[in-house]
């Protein structure tokens, strides 16, 4: 089920980002060609996965979700570009490709970042068929998630991290900031994207999010380990090398599966009152700790 739904979603948040990425000038073609290659070139989508997932969980339909699941692939597309370049990661693969930086150079990947955080708060007020309420409720939700007190904080801690020995607090804090915080917009945005969203429902995935969010960087830390760089189409071994904190090395190889499979029990039982229409969801958990790259 998992690999035909991911398809259908991959097909179309990929038809809505397309568009975006045609240069109104030509003297900024190049900047759009740097910005379109950040976005379009692979990726598992798992954002707009959880966006469109969560969306239809409450019984909304997709059309309402495809501005929230282009914004959040922007940022996440941004976040990448950045974390690539020599003064953060200093990484020359992703995805199997050369890094943005590498493609054209170092100034065009910092400008094609800059450019695709604006563009997500663009496509998220620009979004059709939302009130302006819902909009400015979505457009916070996305710059909180996104900011210092979400995935910007959470690099800031990382990249301050390198050869310390966090404890376990210490690291949890780190990822719900710098992985967790965008996977839990992503979930909330396709909430309130459905026009279906009520306390009760937006608690229960809330929960979920915030599971599934660190169960998806500790499936990272353990793949940093017993993958290849072809499967992964980034450098294995990468965040060993640069003396960054990780769970295997807190907790060891097998603890740390045992504490994903642990976090995809505490996300298919926060969902477990949604009924059928949540099954996407609940695939999705089960694919984010399957993965194998």
């Amino acid at each position: 089920m998992i690999a035909a739904y991911q398809r259908q979603c991959q097909q179309r948040v990929d038809a809505a980002l397309a568009p975006l990425f045609q240069a109104p000038r030509d003297e900024l073609t190049r900047l759009y060609h740097a910005m379109g290659y950040s976005v379009v070139n692979g990726g598992k989508r798992i954002r707009p996965l959880l966006v469109y997932a969560a969306c239809e969980a409450l019984g909304g339909e997709p059309a309402r979700a495809d501005a929230a699941a282009c914004a959040v692939e922007l940022i996440h597309a941004y976040s990448l570009v950045h974390d690539d370049l020599p003064a953060m990661d200093d990484d020359d693969l992703r995805r199997g490709q050369p890094t943005t930086h590498k493609a054209f150079d170092e100034a065009s990947a910092i400008l094609a970042g800059d450019g695709l955080q604006s563009l997500a708060f663009e496509v998220l007020a620009d979004s059709p068929g939302q009130d302006a309420e819902l909009r400015l409720q979505m457009i916070q939700c996305l710059g909180r998630a996104a900011g210092p007190a979400g995935m910007v904080g959470g690099q800031a801690i990382d990249l301050g991290s390198v050869g310390l020995k966090l404890d376990r607090r210490a690291l949890e804090v780190m990822h719900r900031h710098k992985t967790g915080a965008l996977i839990e917009a992503s979930v909330r945005l396709g909430a309130l994207a459905s026009g279906r969203a009520n306390n009760a429902s937006l608690e229960a995935l809330q929960r979920y999010a915030q599971a599934v969010g660190l169960a998806f960087q500790v499936q990272d830390d353990i793949l940093d380990v017993v993958s290849d760089t072809q499967t992964l189409g980034k450098r294995q071994g990468a965040d060993i090398a640069r003396d960054k904190p990780t769970y295997p090395a807190l907790l060891g190889l097998e603890p740390a599966k045992a504490y994903a499979l642990e976090l995809r029990d505490q996300a298919l039982q926060a969902v477990e009152g949604l009924g059928p229409a949540a099954e996407p969801l609940r695939a999705l958990t089960r694919y984010i700790v399957e993965r194998r790259n």
